[in-house]
């Protein structure tokens, strides 16, 4: 049993008229908010903290990234118990093409939200084991002796290039008529050591703040509405989105 402390901060940003970002901040949905929380993982067998980047049409961004998240605390929560470190990633790959559906039908019935879609980069913690899986561009990154590096690997056309930067142009995500998307799932239970602070983001925070100035407020403690205030300031040309929690140990 460990303590984990989060931070969790979604905002609008300076040029948007809504926010597609949203949240799963371990028991609460999070948009156009901040949120904090702390908890012990012996509360509960199995639990995820998420973060869905939502795009497409005149609300569907923001429709898309609510539904997924929603689904994805409830499929979580009734996971079965003692399922193997496979069984978990075959029980994810089942829900992700379900959650891919519903978010592909509905588009289709309703022509406002014609081609929504979202990302969708998360850790999922299910009795005692840790895994993070990621599908799209959001990112999910660990500070470690002050050096902070992005584990998760972006789906987009400049990941194929060669390019670390962010692209717009994603090449996997849940929904947008995609039906050939994946997810990368990786454990990282015997990865873990104590002092290890975890960020999950949406590309509007390092779309405006490069790795060193992200990597310097963590180790000024910076909460995520810290981090969200100083993408805001350096532009805010998107939503930004921001988790950050640490495994006390």
């Amino acid at each position: 049993m460990s303590k984990i402390i989060l931070t969790a901060a979604s905002r609008i940003g300076c040029i948007r008229d809504n926010n597609e970002d949203m949240i799963l901040a371990y028991d609460r949905l999070v948009r156009s908010e901040v949120y904090q929380t702390e908890f012990m993982t012996g509360d509960n067998g199995h639990f995820i903290i998420a973060l869905a980047d939502g795009m497409g049409g005149h609300c569907g961004g923001e429709v898309a990234s609510e539904l997924v998240l929603s689904n994805l605390k409830y499929y979580i929560s009734d996971l079965p118990r003692t399922l193997s470190a496979n069984e978990i990633k075959e029980y994810m790959t089942e829900w992700l093409h379900s959650a891919n559906n519903i978010v592909n039908s509905q588009g289709i019935t309703n022509p406002s939200l014609h081609e929504m879609g979202t990302t969708l980069v998360g850790v999922i913690y299910y009795e005692g084991h840790y895994f993070w899986m990621n599908c799209g561009d959001s990112r999910l990154y660990r500070l470690r002796n002050n050096l902070l590096e992005q584990l998760t690997t972006d789906h987009s056309l400049n990941t194929i290039i060669g390019e670390e930067k962010h692209s717009n142009i994603i090449t996997n995500c849940i929904g947008a008529g995609i039906k050939n998307l994946y997810m990368d799932m990786v454990e990282f239970t015997e990865d873990l050591q104590p002092d290890d602070i975890y960020m999950l983001c949406s590309d509007g925070l390092t779309d405006m703040l490069p790795n060193m100035e992200i990597e310097r407020l963590l180790c000024h403690d910076a909460t995520a509405d810290k981090l969200c205030e100083a993408a805001i300031n350096a532009g805010g040309f998107d939503n930004v989105s921001v988790v950050i929690f640490k495994n006390m140990g």
